[in-house]
Formats: structure tokens, C-alpha cells, sequence
């Protein structure tokens, strides 16, 4: 699961592509590391922070949080991101848990 528990609510871990067809999440993949990595494509191109800005909003609507409330922690110029969710770690969890498994088709 590409979810971590932190101290300040969890991090996730998400595979970014940009100038995508369209705005959406796709499955969860695991690299030859064992690493997880949500992948998630945005229309946006990778310029002075768009694609990650774009992440953020999108990934806030999806989980109806302010958009505030969501970082990116590291990897802001790579394609393998680290974004901060702020938050009750426990919740957050639980409730990222439900909608990563809503997403596999």
C-alpha cells in the first residue's frame, strides 16, 4: 500500500504523469524494489509547479479535504512523489485505505 503513517497525519506515495489525455488515478503498481506508488495522470504540464499543483486539487476533490491540507513532501520535480496529507494519521488511513481500493477495477 503506498500509504505511511507520519507524524504529521500520512504520506503518499504517488507515480505522476503529466500531459495525460485527461485528470484521473489509476491502480497502485509496486516497483522491483517493493515500493508502491498510486499512479495518477494530469492534463497539465510539468512547469514550474503546475502538474503538482494539479495533483494537490485533484487529489483534495477526490478526497474532499481542503487542498491546504495536502503537500508535496519530496520528489516536486520528479515523477515519484512523497505528498503530505495532514491530518489524524489513524483516519486519514483508514479512510485512503477505502478509496485506493475503490479505484482498482
Amino acid at each position: 500500500m503506498p500509504l505511511t503513517a507520519h507524524a504529521q497525519g500520512v504520506r503518499l506515495a504517488i507515480r505522476l504523469t503529466p500531459k495525460a489525455a485527461k485528470n484521473y488515478f489509476g491502480q497502485v503498481v509496486t516497483t522491483a524494489d517493493g515500493s508502491a506508488w498510486l499512479k495518477a495522470y494530469v492534463t497539465t504540464i510539468p512547469e514550474a509547479g503546475k502538474a503538482n499543483k494539479a495533483l494537490i486539487k485533484m487529489l483534495a476533490k477526490s478526497l474532499k479535504l481542503p487542498a491546504r491540507d495536502i503537500s508535496v513532501a519530496s520528489g516536486a520535480t520528479n515523477r515519484n512523489k512523497q505528498l503530505l496529507i495532514a491530518g489524524n494519521s489513524q483516519d486519514l488511513t483508514r479512510r485512503l485505505d477505502q478509496w485506493i481500493k475503490e479505484l482498482a477495477p
